[in-house]
This record gives structure tokens, sequence and C-alpha cells, in this order.
């Protein structure tokens, strides 16, 4: 995928371990409005291309702002991306959703967790403008901790419930009464740690249906060792390939020349996303929605293979 050229225009400390960076062209022309809920791809000053949520305004096209979770155990892109000063330059993609929202819901319940504001913030800010209903639940440990706490509670103070030091167990009791009295026709989308985002679909699964709940994670899941793989046949434009059980399908197509795009290869970003024509998918990625993987039409070529001996695939 095709990256462009920007440059840090503006830095903010938002709490003690997370900063927002503000994102413009070198030559000053417009970035381009985006979808709510859109994420990028970050190549930072190491190398290392890591897949952050856009949290400006969505109709704003001078701009693009994502923020950033200094992590303990990093590997040197949260860390590096810390150590960034005003003008410094990077590499971004163009903005992709995989989250977004949905176009028949008559209400919007947004929950988020720590850093996960971030998707929530742009969705929050677009629906405010656009005068659509919903509510938004922050979870964080103290006021310090919540991220952008001060710009909600001046922009849409009555769409707002911070749920300030809640404790684990008490987080799906808290849940459940929030969901209680939906409307119908409301969706619910989150984004948090894991454990929280998977709290937040049980408990609103109680109250909505499947298909309207949605989730953004950008956590690899943890992928068979290639022992446990088997070789198969992928087709794709009437030529054959042969995936081994150590490779990826799209290492091999990428190797034979076919045009597949990829960014994070850990099934989480949703580039290289294929359809499938022929063939059961084995999923092993954390980006497909649940109906997506039972319908059995599409892949993460990164890391999913077959439960058949072969797949035919197109482009999606």
């Amino acid at each position: 995928m095709a990256l462009i050229d920007v440059i840090v225009s503006d830095i903010t400390q938002e709490t003690p371990t997370i900063k927002s960076i503000r994102l413009e062209k070198p030559d000053g022309s417009p970035l381009g409005t985006y979808l709510p809920g859109a994420h990028i791809d970050v190549e930072g000053p190491t190398a290392i291309t890591r897949q952050y949520s856009l949290c400006s305004t969505p109709d704003s096209a001078d701009s693009f702002a994502f923020a950033v979770k200094r992590e303990a155990n990093s590997r040197g892109g949260s860390a590096a991306l810390h150590e960034l000063a005003v003008g410094d330059r990077l590499r971004i993609s163009e903005p992709r959703n995989l989250l977004g929202i949905a176009t028949d819901a008559r209400h919007h319940v947004l929950v988020a967790a720590g850093i996960g504001i971030t998707p929530m913030l742009s969705m929050a800010r677009y629906m405010d403008v656009h005068d659509l209903s919903f509510e938004l639940h922050y979870f964080a440990r103290t006021e310090a901790e919540a991220a952008f706490l001060p710009l909600l509670n001046d922009r849409c103070p009555e769409k707002l419930h911070a749920h300030i030091g809640v404790s684990r167990d008490s987080q799906e009791q808290v849940l459940d009464a929030a969901f209680t009295t939906l409307p119908a026709g409301t969706h619910v989308y989150t984004c948090g740690p894991d454990g929280f985002m998977d709290k937040v679909v049980a408990v609103a699964g109680r109250h909505v249906p499947p298909d309207a709940v949605h989730l953004e994670n950008f956590h690899a899941a943890e992928q068979p060792d290639a022992s446990e793989n088997a070789a198969f046949e992928v087709e794709l434009e009437g030529e054959t390939y042969e995936i081994p059980a150590d490779k990826s399908i799209v290492e091999v197509l990428q190797e034979n020349g076919c045009d597949v795009d990829t960014s994070c290869q850990e099934g989480i970003c949703g580039t290289c996303i294929m359809q499938v024509l022929e063939g059961s998918p084995e999923h092993r990625d954390n980006v497909l929605t649940k109906a997506e993987k039972e319908s059995g039409e599409v892949m993460a070529v990164c890391v999913s293979r077959t439960k058949s001996p072969r797949l035919v695939l197109d482009y999606y």
C-alpha cells in the first residue's frame, strides 16, 4: 500500500502515557476528510509500521490526528512515536475503515476503555455535528488517565457517561444497566483492551442482535506453530499456487508477482482481505466480523489458511 509523506504539526500530552499527534502535508495542502472510525498505518522513525485510529474531526480536511499510548513492553513503535518533535516527518497510509457507523441504526452506543477512546472520539465528533442519536460510555481508572475527557465534557456532556474507577468486576453490571433500556434499532461500538471488548460484546449480545455489535481490534491473534499447518493450493486468476506449511498465502502470491497489498502481516489491519470464490477458509485474523467469517466469502490472506485442500480467490 502506497504511503504518503506528512509532517508533525502539533503534539499534545493528553495523559502521562498518551500523546496525540497532529499531521499535515508538508506543502500545506489538505489531507482530506475521512469516514468516522477510520484508522491509518503509521511508519514511525524506526521503520516499524503500526495501525492507529484517527481521533480528529472527520469532516476537517486540513489535518489528521491520532493518539498513541507508550507501552511498557514496546518493541520500538510507541516509544519512538513518543520521542517525535514538531517538524518531524512520517509516512502514513490513506485512511480506511474496519469500524464504521451503521447507516440503518436509530441510536448508537459507543463504549471505550483506555486508549480505545480514539476511534470513539472521531465517531462521537461526527455524530454530534450531524445530529445523530448517540451516547458514549468511557471507562478509565482515573480522570488523569482518561485521554480527551475535558474535550468530551466540553463538547457533548449530555451524551457522555464517564465511568471512572469502576473495577473490572463491576464493569459487567454497569454495562448491563446501560444496555437495558436501549431503543430498538440500536447499534453498539467498542474499542479497548481485549478482555474489556469481550465483556462488552457478551453483555451487548443480551440486548441487541449480534450484527449490531461492532468492534475494532489492533491486537494480533496468537498463531499456531507452522508444524500444525498443512500445505494446500490457491487459485488466483486462473493460476494455481502451492502454499507450503511454513508460508502464508500472501507470501506465496507476492513471491509470484501477484499484486496483493499488505501492511500489518498479523491479521489486524484488513489490507490483505481477498474474496473467496471456492473453498472453506480457516480464519485466524482479528479483523473480520463474525458474520464475515461465517459467510466464508472473504479472508485475510496474511494469516488465515484453509479447511479444504484448495481455495479459489479473487481480489476484493
